[in-house]
């Protein structure tokens, strides 16, 4: 059984954080002279406040995380940053419906990017600096900045860790968990600081390259403006935030490589090159269709057709054009790109790239045990020979993900939405994305889903955000017994 006290001190830790980063947001309201540097502090101070009482109830509480208890502590961890994360919009009245904050919340924290937002230029500075922070947040993961400070509180990581970095395989950049999470952090922090920087020298002010760059290295696509990056028609800002897009949605581990020019073990990684060769494929289709369909401007047509690739590939969810008004085929492969997902061990959501790739193996091996029924054909990747739990597991995980998108598209149906919308919208938030088609297309938004649709969406953000295991052994029986 999990141990109740040892999740709600480590989630007193994790509220105490999330205050901390609602208080920067008080220095861009003063800055700005908006009016809503208070709500901030209190929604802060409310905050902490919580988080410091978990911790002190607590303080005696067992030490030692198991495995059950890093699944629910990973799980309650991201509904309790979204519960208190509602507090800015609901005291600032940018969002005051409960409902509609908590789905804005929970999009930002799980890096999805859907919106219930019609007037986001309306907003405050403030607002709009939470809403990207969320998604920064959400990224590297809540969990994974806890891991910089459990240590410290003599709390081990690893099974948070495990539980928040489910994929294939969770690379370790260091034996201790900490000096992972610190690396990991710095190449994030890096990336960040460098876009921030690029984006200022083009047309871009310095707030929204900063909130650009917190929402890009997300793989979040929340955006300072209603028309998301198409507001700027500039080359630079789009293929500055295309190259960030495709950093995002790289193993961080390969950047770590990159950064101490190890090039050679990063171009052997076999999920790489799967990964730079399915945008080059989509990139050439849709780029050769567009330029057909438009008559002129092949750079144009090039450039729309990268950044919508790679935007949908990594999950980012930023748009220079609306993909729904191009022609069926070139919309299609666009919906086709949202079961991918990035890179294991990015920011990127969705099924994964290697998990792509080792179906794809496992599929083409089966095809050989056919006609040789009694060789041992094993699935490798980077000339490893895979162990048939892994691949018995990614195998689970692609019909698990199959088996929710196909009931969630009915449920969503049931609540009153077509059958475009509710495909959509659930292949959307599932793997966050955050454009859909549909109603909820790119040109649109989630507004008009009505709440319990809204509701139901949340959760599938979560689930498609802790890749569906770290929530789904919550429901099962075996999970709460001896």
């Amino acid at each position: 059984m999990p141990n109740p006290k040892t999740a709600l001190r480590i989630l007193g830790i994790l509220l105490i954080i999330e205050g901390l980063f609602m208080w920067l947001t008080i220095p861009v309201s003063l800055i700005y002279g908006e009016g809503d540097a208070i709500h901030f502090f209190l929604s802060g101070s409310i905050t902490i406040a919580v988080g410091f009482a978990a911790y002190l109830f607590t303080r005696k509480a067992q030490l030692e995380v198991t495995k059950r208890d890093g699944f629910v502590i990973v799980t309650t961890g991201w509904l309790a940053f979204s519960f208190f994360g509602t507090m800015p919009f609901l005291f600032t009245g940018s969002i005051p419906d409960f409902t509609n904050a908590f789905f804005e919340t929970i999009s930002g924290f799980t890096t999805t990017g859907a919106s219930v937002l019609n007037n986001i230029e309306e907003l405050s500075h403030g607002i709009l600096f939470w809403r990207s922070l969320t998604q920064w947040l959400g990224g590297m993961g809540i969990i994974v900045l806890s891991l910089v400070v459990l240590p410290v509180l003599g709390i081990g990581g690893m099974q948070l860790f495990i539980a928040e970095v489910p994929g294939p395989t969770p690379d370790k950049l260091h034996p201790r968990i900490k000096e992972t999470a610190k690396r990991l952090w710095s190449i994030y922090l890096i990336f960040t600081g460098t876009e921030i920087l690029l984006l200022w020298l083009g047309p871009m002010n310095i707030f929204d390259a900063v909130c650009h760059a917190l929402t890009t290295m997300a793989t979040g696509g929340y955006s300072t403006k209603q028309a998301s990056i198409a507001y700027w028609d500039s080359a630079y800002v789009h293929y500055v935030i295309t190259l960030f897009m495709f950093l995002a949605g790289t193993n961080f581990t390969l950047s770590y490589f990159g950064f101490h020019l190890k090039f050679q073990k990063v171009w052997r990684n076999e999920e790489f090159r799967y990964y730079v060769g399915f945008i080059a494929l989509f990139t050439l289709l849709i780029g050769l269709g567009l330029y057909h369909e438009r008559g002129s401007d092949p750079e144009s047509a090039f450039r729309d057709s990268l950044f919508q690739v790679v935007s949908i590939m990594t999950t980012t969810g930023y748009v220079t054009s609306d993909y729904l008004t191009w022609m069926p085929a070139l919309t299609m492969m666009i919906f086709i790109l949202m079961f991918f997902g990035g890179s294991a061990g990015s920011t990127g959501g969705g099924p994964k790239i290697m998990r792509i790739v080792i179906l794809i193996k496992n599929s083409t091996q089966e095809l050989k045990r056919l006609i040789h029924p009694n060789a041992i054909i094993p699935v490798r990747l980077n000339k490893n020979a895979l162990s048939n739990e892994v691949v018995t597991n990614i195998l689970a995980f692609l019909a698990f993900y199959a088996a929710i998108a196909v009931v969630s598209v009915v449920v969503m149906s049931l609540l009153g939405n077509d059958f475009e919308t509710s495909f959509g919208a659930v292949a959307a938030t599932l793997g966050n994305i955050g454009p859909g088609i549909g109603a909820v297309g790119p040109s649109s938004n989630f507004y008009e889903i009505a709440d319990a649709g809204k509701w139901f969406l949340s959760f599938l953000m979560l689930v498609g955000r802790l890749e569906l295991f770290t929530v789904i052994v919550l429901f099962s029986p075996v999970f709460w017994k001896e």
